[in-house]
């Protein structure tokens, strides 16, 4: 079980943990990580093993449809949904850039 904000926390990251906390609870193995890139601009990263029995539709699904719980002007700020199996973690150019991301300019 891991749900974890990098880096400093403000009101509408702690706005996306609660939501994915929901998704969290039914998937105890799944490891979800978010950060704000830029006053602008937030990403999440969901690592789950049950995504191997998940279309990437499937996936988008489920993630999308408690993120749609949040105000309009959280949503906007998502810029960034990664939903990556453990393998895929290993091997995806996105993870890479999430991992290691290039500096805003803002």
């Amino acid at each position: 079980m891991s749900l974890k904000i990098r880096g400093e926390s403000d009101s509408d990251l702690d706005a996306v943990m609660k939501v994915l906390a929901k998704y969290e609870s039914q998937h105890p193995r799944a490891e979800i990580e978010l950060f704000r890139q830029s006053s602008f601009s937030i990403r999440i990263r969901v690592v789950d093993p049950d995504f191997a029995n998940f279309s990437r539709t499937d996936r988008h699904d489920a993630i999308c449809k408690l993120l749609e719980e949040l105000p309009e002007e959280v949503l906007s700020n998502l810029s960034t949904i990664l939903l990556l199996t453990p393998e895929e973690k290993k091997k995806s150019f996105a993870n890479v850039e999430f991992d290691d991301p290039i500096p805003s300019a803002m």
